[in-house]
Formats: structure tokens, C-alpha cells, sequence
């Protein structure tokens, strides 16, 4: 993939790079964008210099996040490419509804016509789109359906309000049942 987190090189640096953007991720879910800086270095359990060093700016920590989550997506894909087509397609769509979810508690704060945010659709759309279409030429996946459709519907159905994760997978597991061919 075209798009990637820089991460420090030194081990240590990247332990605390890598627990800051998990910290972050969590804070943002819970607290949206307001997030505060100085909760995000405590649950990363490094000092507030320590993030203002990776991430000079609020900003970039929305972005580096943002960055990261596609960039998984392009991990999962590459890691479940030799499973059977249906199997890999679902296992890369659970993938995507943790994507789904940091992206709705970052997106306002991210420029959505910047060239990270093109790159980072592209991206994505390069991660998950073969497995889409391998699923369906193998009869797995409705002939009528596309993956930007299937992209928009488990969008769509992760923006809502669940009980609990077990409820939420049970809703996806509804919604990519009906993407299946009978």
C-alpha cells in the first residue's frame, strides 16, 4: 500500500509511538475529537513531551490514527489473501467496522479533499476490493452488488448506536448475509 504511519526507528521510540496512536484511538473513541492530549500520554503511560515529539501538533495525531487504521485494512487484506474468498471478505469487513468506527470519531477532524485522505480512500479501496471481487467470482458475493455499495452499508450500519459489540456483529452478520449468493 501507498500510505503508511512513519514510525520511529529506535524500538523503544516505536513502543511509545505505537501505544500513543492505540491510546489515542481509544481516547477518541470515547471522547471524540476533544480528546485531552495529557489522558492520551497517561493511557500510552508516557509523558506528555513524549507526544508532543511524535505529534507536534493535534492534528497530526487525528491523522497519524486515521493513517494507521488504513493501513491495517491493507494488513488484514494482504493476511487473509489466501483464505477461502467468502471467509477472507469477512474477515477483512471486521476490520473495516474498527476502521469505521475511528473514522467517525476523527472525521471532523480530518480535510477530507487533502491528498492523505485521497490516499487513504485509494488505499482501502486497493486493500479490500480484490478480495470483493475474487468472493464474487467465485459465486460467494451477489452479482449485483459492488464493493463501494458494501463499503456504504456497513458504513451506513456501523454510524448507528448498539447495545454491545455482540449486538453490532450480529447486525453486520445480517447485512453480509444478504451480500451473499444463494
Amino acid at each position: 500500500m501507498a500510505i503508511a504511519v512513519r514510525r520511529p526507528q529506535r524500538a523503544d521510540a516505536r513502543r511509545n509511538f505505537d501505544a500513543l496512536l492505540a491510546a489515542a484511538r481509544d481516547a477518541f473513541a470515547e471522547h471524540g475529537t476533544e480528546a485531552s492530549l495529557e489522558d492520551i500520554a497517561r493511557r500510552a503511560g508516557v509523558g506528555i513531551g513524549t507526544l508532543y515529539r511524535n505529534f507536534p501538533k493535534r492534528q497530526d495525531l487525528f491523522e497519524a490514527v486515521y493513517v494507521d487504521e488504513i493501513d491495517q485494512l491493507g494488513q488484514v487484506a494482504a493476511a487473509v489473501a489466501e483464505l477461502p474468498p467468502w471467509q477472507a471478505l469477512t474477515t477483512w469487513f471486521e476490520q473495516f467496522v474498527s476502521y469505521a468506527a475511528t473514522k467517525r470519531a476523527v472525521i471532523e477532524a480530518l480535510n477530507r479533499e487533502s491528498e492523505m485522505f485521497k490516499s487513504c480512500r485509494a488505499a482501502m479501496y486497493e486493500a479490500g476490493e480484490p478480495l470483493f471481487l475474487r468472493a464474487q467470482a467465485a459465486g460467494e458475493v451477489r452479482e449485483d452488488a459492488s464493493f463501494d455499495d458494501t463499503l456504504r452499508m456497513i458504513s451506513g450500519l456501523t454510524s448507528g448506536a448498539f447495545v454491545d459489540a455482540a449486538q453490532r456483529d450480529r447486525v453486520i452478520g445480517f447485512a453480509l448475509s444478504g451480500l451473499r449468493k444463494n
